[in-house]
């Protein structure tokens, strides 16, 4: 399972993902700044400069992930989606796995 989400700056972002994958609910953050977004916010389009944070876990712990997300974002309505996988190797699900204190299935 992959767990997607923006935040507003590197900083912001690398203290949540570290305080996730500490709590073992992700076995691995990924955080790509340079993201350049447009939406519509509170009636008009908006320009923002965000940072892309991909959470890899296990689909029994998403909802927790969520939260932990929802926890630790500044945003009112942050973008928190969940992306299950059709296929991940089989050695790397096994890492995700035992980095997130579960046993294989």
């Amino acid at each position: 399972m992959l767990v997607y989400t923006t935040y507003p700056s590197l900083v912001e972002a690398e203290q949540a993902g570290r305080a996730i994958v500490a709590m073992r609910l992700a076995a691995c953050v990924n955080i790509l700044p340079g993201m350049v977004s447009h939406y519509w916010w509170q009636g008009e389009v908006v320009r923002g400069e965000e940072v892309v944070m991909l959470l890899k876990t296990r689909a029994s712990l998403a909802d927790k992930v969520c939260a932990a997300v929802r926890e630790r974002h500044p945003y009112d309505t942050p973008a928190i989606l969940t992306l299950p996988l059709e296929w991940v190797d089989p050695a790397y699900h096994a890492w995700i796995v035992a980095e997130t204190g579960g046993n294989p299935a």
